[in-house]
Formats: structure tokens, C-alpha cells, sequence
């Protein structure tokens, strides 16, 4: 039953595409509510419309155990290939548990992923607090031997940041960069969460501080994390959305608080990874567990085109 699941869900000849614009969001949201946290909502559909000339990646995070969760996690990725051709994966730190050998490599990151390497699918990996700083010289993370860097898909600049050690000159590269970046979308991510309803770790309070003005001030729109091994969506914050998708290899089971106001849409029952897709005007995506099943959905209008409709809504009351 799985198996058949995981074939109809991940290479559909045709997804199933919610509804346009922020209406499908907040559908998603409801359903997502309606479930409880932690598990998964009947029915829920596929955000992705797979658009020509759109931006494709995937998103993993916590990735290095070499353990059969992570193996997983990687062949249903590489499945999703069928039905979303993406073009890179986003790694959000911790990608190597214990050892850091040759022989380490290889298995907790070449052997899993190998099909997806294979087809020249590059990715671009950020460090977290488990792994070691000469990590960004591994030429199939493409760091190019930075700790920080940015790069640009399109219209899509991607902001990739050290929060282990931030220290004053990342500060000051990452002001420098966001100032000069004319992308219509700006993306950071990097390993601890600024906002996180985990029990275990919760939000980084202090990194939040130094980050989240920045972040206002020249208007990203989406922020990625790990750290917790689970999947959560935070209600926007400040005009900004925040996801961690730390649950690609390691699982923190029942580890998002029932307490918190923050969760928007939490999965911590089973591991996970994203599909994420970014046209002009809006950002879509899909978080899928190792069973193959939807567990979150949705799409993000632009803050331009959410702007626009707002004033348009008010221009009707």
C-alpha cells in the first residue's frame, strides 16, 4: 500500500495543483489545523504546477546519519525527479553525524544521493553545528570554501549563512550583500531556527536579534532552517515566512509543543523533505514524508502581489 502510495504521489504524470495564490495557503492551513499536529491531513494535494521557466529545488535538512531513514528520504527525493524535474537541493546543515572520513562521504551523502548526483543535480549545502568548518571545501556541497556565500537562480538570490559562529564580519558581508541584491526574491537559510516550537532546542532568541532586522530591512521573503528534527511551518512573522525541515534523516518524535501560538503546520511523527517551486509572483510547495504522503501544502504570494491585493481588497470595503 505504501509503495503504491509513494508511485502515485511521486511520479504522477499529472500533480494535482491546489488553487492559486494565497486562497490555497489558507485552504492548506485549515486542513492542516483540522489534523492536529503531528499528523496528516486527508486529501491534501499537491501545490506544485511545475510551471516552464519556474525555479526548482528541493530541501533536506540534518541529512548525515547514513542510516536507513536518510536512505529513505533520498530515493523518494530522487523518485520526485519524475513529476518535478528540480534543478539543485538546499542542505540545511548537519550533514555528517560522528566521522568525517572518505568513507564517510560516501555513505552519508554520495551513496544515497548518487542517482541525483548523477543526473548533475547540484547541492548546496550549509554547516551546521555538527559538522566540521572544512566541510565547504567538499566540491559536491559547492561552497567554494566560504563558511557563508550567496548564489542566484534567476530571480531568486539565496543567502547561506554560518549560524554556528556568527560572528561580526559574516554580519557585515551579509548586510553588504543584501544591499546589493536586485533579486525579486531573497532567500536565506542556514542551521538554527530563529523561530521554533521545539521542545528540545525552541527558537534561537539571541541569533533572532541580529538576523531578523536585517531580514526586515531588505525584505526576504522566505527563511529555511534545521536543527529540530522535524518539520514546522511558522505563521509569518514580521512579513516574513520561516520554515524548518529538519527531519530528513533524524526524527524528534511528538517534539513540537502543543503550547506554542507560533505553528502554523507541524509534523514530527515521521521524516520529511520539501519540494519547493518559484515563479514571479509566488512561491509554492509540497513537504512529503517517507511514507510519500503530503503532509503540508501550499502557495505564498509574493509580498508585492500580497501588498497589491490588499489594497485592492481594502479599495472594495
Amino acid at each position: 500500500m505504501i509503495a503504491v502510495l509513494t508511485f502515485l504521489l511521486l511520479t504522477g504524470l499529472s500533480p494535482q495543483p491546489a488553487p492559486s495564490g494565497s486562497a490555497s495557503l489558507a485552504a492548506q492551513q485549515a486542513a492542516g489545523r483540522a489534523s492536529g499536529r503531528g499528523n496528516v491531513a486527508p486529501a491534501l494535494q499537491s501545490a506544485l504546477l511545475n510551471d516552464k521557466g519556474s525555479v526548482k529545488f528541493g530541501v533536506i535538512g540534518d541529512t548525515g546519519t547514513g542510516g536507513s531513514a536518510q536512505y529513505a528520504i533520498a530515493r523518494l527525493l530522487s523518485d520526485a525527479r519524475a513529476r518535478f524535474p528540480y534543478e539543485f537541493v538546499i542542505m540545511l546543515g548537519d550533514n555528517m553525524y560522528g566521522g568525517e572520513s572518505p568513507a564517510d562521504f560516501v555513505k552519508k551523502f554520495e551513496r544515497p544521493y548518487k542517482p541525483i548526483l548523477d543526473a548533475g543535480i547540484k547541492f548546496y549545502a550549509t554547516l551546521g553545528n555538527h559538522d566540521e568548518s572544512s566541510q565547504r571545501f567538499y566540491k559536491p556541497f559547492n561552497m567554494d570554501g566560504k563558511r557563508f556565500y550567496t548564489f542566484k537562480k534567476d530571480d531568486v538570490e539565496f543567502f547561506v549563512l554560518d549560524t554556528t559562529y556568527m560572528q561580526p564580519a559574516q554580519i557585515e558581508w551579509l548586510k553588504d550583500a543584501l544591499t546589493k541584491s536586485s533579486a525579486k526574491w531573497k532567500i536565506a537559510y542556514f542551521h538554527h531556527p530563529l523561530y521554533s516550537s521545539g521542545e528540545k532546542h525552541g527558537s534561537e532568541e539571541d541569533l533572532r536579534q541580529i538576523l531578523e532586522p536585517l531580514f526586515v530591512q531588505h525584505k526576504v521573503d522566505v527563511v529555511f532552517a534545521g536543527h529540530e528534527h522535524f518539520y514546522e511551518r511558522i505563521k509569518p512573522q514580521k512579513g516574513i515566512y520561516y520554515f524548518t525541515a529538519g527531519g530528513s534523516a533524524k526524527l524528534r518524535s511528538g517534539n513540537i509543543s502543543s503550547r506554542s501560538t507560533m505553528t502554523e503546520k507541524g509534523f514530527d511523527t515521521d521524516n520529511s523533505f520539501m519540494l519547493v517551486e518559484i515563479t514571479k509572483d509566488e512561491m509554492r510547495f509540497d513537504t512529503i514524508s517517507r511514507k510519500g504522503q503530503i503532509v503540508d501544502a501550499g502557495a505564498i504570494p509574493h509580498r508585492d502581489v500580497a501588498a497589491r491585493n490588499e489594497r485592492a481588497t481594502a479599495s472594495l470595503r
